[in-house]
């Protein structure tokens, strides 16, 4: 294990025991976690990306804050849904964030996940063309967003304006590097494949929309492998990146008990269940003391298999509290699958 990260889905209300109960609460203490994790030495802040949700919705002024407060901690996204984006837009805002970030920006995109909307990326303007599925148009604006950002000309020159220029003109500003920095949200084996051919990094989902009856771990760390495959099949002259996210929950003293002592008791088994007319298989939980989590993680073949482990945090429950459940797992889980800070 190479990079351990959190990501945080961003979630806020007034709920009893919630410590972010608005939407300012969640941006800045996104902001404080983030600075609390890069002093405990961790390597990533990732964000998931949702819309009409009391949840993180708009990345790039929190990457971009996040950034100004920290010097080398990555910041990411898990993920941003392409629906809803304007590829040219996104490309700007993309590349001003890495620029302040000093090249830490990894962007996770997919085609996403249900909304709480019926038609929402519609109601942000964007629609499927004739024959298009929604997945069909995420991959056409993912496409157009992709070759913005290596610098490709995508709009005409109008030599009255443009000094004489002609031809196609960039999107500015352009940083360089970020084009490899881009990684698809796959929650199959196919989509896997398919971002490999294409060059982009693996974001292994939370889920996978596929149930071929083997627990989920192993099922995920055969999309790792077929992934890999497929980049080295594609010849792309830079080593790819995996990720994967789990639910680590060390319970250290009465405080963690109190929360998580319900799911330590629990069976641990996967959950299957229909997404999208889909049979899915979500992943456990991990809950318990530290020496056991160690033990069970190290034996958990997606996380084996991926060079960057993403913990998903309960943010609700303020920054103190998953500064702390961060400390526990650097400090007591993270040595056992040969990690370490500034590995």
């Amino acid at each position: 294990m190479e990079r351990i990260g959190f990501l945080s889905f961003g979630h806020w209300g007034p709920g009893q025991g919630s410590r972010t109960r608005t939407a300012g609460d969640a941006l800045l203490q996104a902001i404080d976690l983030a600075v609390a994790a890069e002093e405990l030495g961790m390597d990533g802040a990732f964000f998931r990306v949702h819309h009409f949700a009391r949840q993180q919705a708009s990345p790039f002024p929190l990457l971009s804050a996040i950034a100004a407060r920290t010097t080398k901690i990555e910041i990411g996204t898990g993920v941003i849904d392409m629906r809803y984006e304007n590829p040219l837009y996104m490309a700007e805002e993309a590349a001003a964030a890495d620029l302040i970030s000093g090249g830490r920006l990894q962007l996770g995109i997919s085609r996403g996940s249900p909304e709480p909307a019926r038609q929402g990326a519609a109601a942000f303007g964007y629609v499927p063309d004739t024959g298009e599925t929604d997945a069909d148009m995420a991959r056409r604006h993912t496409a157009l967003f992709r070759k913005a950002v290596t610098g490709a000309g995508v709009a005409e020159a109008d030599p009255r304006y443009a000094g004489g220029a002609t031809g196609l003109l960039p999107v500015q500003p352009q940083s360089p590097g970020l084009a490899e920095r881009i990684w698809w949200g796959a929650g199959s084996r196919k989509t896997a494949v398919w971002a490999a051919e294409l060059g982009m990094n693996l974001m292994s989902s939370t889920l996978l929309t596929e149930d071929t009856g083997v627990p989920f771990h192993e099922l995920q760390a055969e999309q790792i492998q077929l992934f890999r495959d497929a980049w080295t099949a594609a010849g792309h002259q830079h080593a790819p990146r995996v990720s994967v996210s789990r639910s680590v929950l060390p319970i250290v003293d009465e405080e963690d008990s109190r929360y998580f002592a319900g799911a330590a008791l629990r069976d641990g088994r996967d959950q299957v269940g229909i997404i999208d007319g889909l049979t899915a298989r979500f992943g456990k939980s991990y809950a318990g003391s530290p020496d056991v989590l160690a033990e069970q993680l190290a034996a958990d073949t997606a996380v084996q298999a991926a060079d960057t482990l993403l913990l998903t945090v309960p943010n609700q429950l303020g920054v103190d509290f998953n500064a702390k459940l961060l400390g526990n797992i650097t400090r007591h889980i993270a040595p056992a699958l040969g990690w370490s800070p500034g590995s």
